[in-house]
């Protein structure tokens, strides 16, 4: 069932694709040094950031979620329309996405890995009654072209981890999946994460052997006093992620997205022997443009508001990796930074 799926979802999607795409990595042997990421992504919208992104060199792009919206579309200069969602929609949305003729010649030259969240996925805060759900995550693992013997496949959800470096050298890229298996995050208990994600988490984060590991989240997993989706909503599984990352004492960092706004954000937890950054970088084609503030105590540095996306520099000359986390404007810019020695 799985096989022809994936088949007839790659067929619809993959119309031009040609054999010099880059898509999903195909080595894995040598260090991760620039990832570039972003998040909320419309492929009707102009998207004048791909240029400026491969102008980063990055050995990687991670889509953070909402990498399509599935649940809206923006006429020519025209409303935006709620439609119907159905596999044949959503199979447009991603085809169209991926014949963009700069994102088409991004991802010739740039492996591409990533998760979703509620756009993507489907529908706005939509978790895991929702009904379209297998569709949809058959898509996306379609979309970033995931081969069929990938275990991600295998399971439910979007969930996955993947090892790039040599030993001394290797990152833990780990995609999180915050939709398939959540609770309304109104129900007493809230579930976030599934049992079955959390036993695959635990058993990942314990036999690990790498030296950096880049938590990939569709919404926030620090700051925690906005009242839109985030981590907090959900305080046992974030206080269990957070005891998890203690636990590993390696390295980490977070990306997330979402928020149509650019930030850091940083806990400072005893249990844990690093400052802990979380890096929002949201969106790609439109963002929060009327953003009067909100509050958030982990904050570091400034919010913006314009289109951009994030970067994690990673230099291996040392015992421990050294992080350079950044936010690119449109400009090409850097709107605010974090270095991490661990």
């Amino acid at each position: 069932m799985r096989l022809s799926i994936y088949t007839l979802a790659l067929a619809s999607i993959s119309l031009l694709h040609t054999p010099a795409s880059a898509k999903f990595p195909d080595n894995f042997d040598s260090p991760l040094q620039v990832i570039a990421f972003g998040s909320c992504n419309r492929d009707e919208l102009p998207q004048p950031l791909w240029p400026i992104i491969a102008d980063q060199a990055p050995d990687l792009w991670i889509w953070g979620g909402d990498n399509i919206y599935a649940d809206w579309y923006q006429r020519p200069n025209g409303p935006k329309v709620k439609y119907s969602v159905n596999r044949e929609w959503i199979t447009q949305r991603y085809a169209s996405q991926y014949k963009h003729p700069a994102y088409a010649a991004f991802r010739a030259k740039t492996p591409i890995i990533g998760t979703w969240d509620d756009h993507d996925y489907g529908d706005n805060n939509a978790v895991g009654d929702y009904k379209l759900k297998q569709i949809t995550r058959d898509l996306a693992l379609s979309f970033m072209e995931v081969p069929i013997s990938d275990p991600r496949w295998s399971r439910e959800g979007i969930y996955g981890a993947y090892d790039f470096g040599p030993e001394g050298k290797r990152t833990k890229v780990i995609l999180l999946d915050n939709r398939y298996f959540a609770s309304s995050r109104k129900a007493e208990p809230s579930d976030l994460l599934g049992d079955t994600q959390r036993n695959w988490l635990e058993k990942t984060l314990q036999t690990s052997t790498a030296n950096l590991h880049i938590f990939v989240s569709g919404t926030q997993i620090i700051s925690a006093e906005h009242k839109y989706e985030k981590w907090a909503d959900y305080p046992g599984d974030r206080e269990w992620l957070l005891q998890q990352i203690a636990l590993s004492d390696t390295p980490t960092v977070l990306i997330s997205g979402d928020r149509h706004i650019h930030e850091i954000s940083v806990l400072e937890d005893p249990a844990i022997d690093f400052p802990l950054v979380d890096i929002t970088s949201s969106g790609l084609t439109h963002s929060w443009d009327s953003f009067k503030g909100e509050p958030n105590r982990y904050r570091y540095g400034p919010v913006a508001t314009g289109l951009g996306f994030g970067l994690v520099k990673i230099d291996w000359s040392g015992a421990k990796p050294t992080v350079e986390l950044q936010l690119i404007d449109q400009t090409a810019e850097v709107s605010n930074s974090y270095s991490l020695q661990f």
